[in-house]
């Protein structure tokens, strides 16, 4: 089967939920290097999607082992197990749910936890599942409690238990479903109710790609797009990137636009350096509100300890999103430490940023701390 569906919802609820996420969540706004933002460029990263997993890029040890899970189900002609994906955004977990549903040649049906806001929300979409078919729901840990008790017995015995009527009248039909395969996505798989993750066949984790690896998707990209890139250039857009495909690609679009505007069409080195300096991204892959943030802790509250309410005050942002979107690469980069009377600016982020090492550090360096 070729025929691929998508599923966002059941009509103008889901559409409001999707709405009212984007108004109300500010880390789904769109700086140029936040993975998590949802805006109308999704359908340029849908066309920059592998289709395969020979096509998909990084993630070796992860596309090893699914490549036998998925061949030792096609031996059997059998489904393929539930699978849960769990990493950070702008991965690669919901183009690995879409790979997945090519591997397997099998429809895909997508949708996400918030949408899912009822029971019969998510009856309708089970109930319109054929043998083999893909349900792939992003941000799985945002299903509400009741939803998730029906996606049990979806899972393990492939039927839903559905109540008819009300009061004395009221009674239970059973509607059995179609093998199926369930793909989770979650960057918070912490969040997630034990009985809900013991029942994913298979856990894979996605991490952050290493400079060569995207490397590769820049290089990809840029012959989908069409744009030459040399390898400089490419070395230094991947530099930038956070580790994130997702970044990278939005990085190369702009970069793509101003080597347009300002060169000959061809990015060379010199001209994505002048382009991402244009859009303040520094040669660690710090945007405007990471320098803001590791500022704020630096000149006003003495390196920290800072809470991070005191911090979201101090730069104008919400906590949810300094937490989500900026702190997980600040600390991953060495910048920031996170501790339990709050958050402190390390020695590297005094030297990346060209101010005078808090004498604090120092101290602790020669005392061994």
């Amino acid at each position: 089967m070729d025929r691929f569906l998508a599923c966002r919802g059941c009509g103008s609820v889901g559409e409001r939920n999707v709405a009212e996420a984007e108004d109300t969540d500010p880390s789904m706004r769109n700086p140029v290097t936040n993975p998590v933002a949802v805006t109308d460029e999704r359908a340029f990263e849908g066309s920059l999607r592998p289709v395969n997993l020979l096509d998909f890029q990084g993630q070796v040890k992860l596309k090893r082992r699914l490549k036998v899970f998925i061949d030792a189900a096609q031996m059997r002609q059998d489904v393929l197990d539930h699978v849960l994906l769990c990493g950070p955004p702008g991965l690669g977990k919901t183009t690995l749910a879409w790979v997945l549903s090519r591997e397997m040649q099998a429809n895909i049906v997508v949708s996400s936890g918030p949408v899912l806001a009822r029971p019969g929300d998510l009856v309708g979409l089970l109930t319109s599942l054929g043998k083999g078919d893909i349900l792939f729901v992003d941000e799985i840990h945002r299903l509400a409690p009741a939803v998730e008790e029906y996606l049990y017995a979806a899972m393990e015995d492939y039927c839903v238990d559905v109540v008819v009527d009300r009061g004395p009248g009221a009674r239970s039909v059973r509607l059995d479903l179609p093998r199926f395969t369930l793909v989770g996505a979650t960057t918070r798989s912490g969040l997630l109710t034990s009985p809900m993750r013991a029942r994913f066949g298979m856990t894979l984790r996605l991490d952050y790609y290493a400079a060569a690896e995207i490397v590769d998707v820049i290089v990809r990209s840029a012959r989908v797009l069409d744009v030459e890139v040399d390898d400089n250039a490419s070395m230094e857009i991947a530099l930038r990137s956070r580790g994130t495909p997702r970044v990278a690609n939005r990085l190369l679009r702009r970069v793509r636009d101003y080597a347009q505007v300002h060169g000959q069409g061809c990015i060379t080195k010199e001209v994505a350096c002048s382009a991402l300096e244009m859009l303040e991204v520094d040669e660690r892959g710090l945007d405007e509100m990471d320098r803001k943030v590791l500022l704020t802790i630096i000149d006003k509250f003495d390196g920290g300890p800072v809470g991070i309410h005191t911090i979201a005050a101090a730069v104008a942002e919400e906590p949810d999103t300094i937490e989500d979107v900026h702190e997980p690469f600040l600390v991953q980069e060495g910048f920031l430490n996170r501790t339990r009377r709050g958050r402190e600016a390390t020695r590297h982020a005094y030297e990346h940023l060209g101010r005078a090492l808090n004498p604090r550090l120092n101290q602790a360096d020669l005392f061994g701390a």
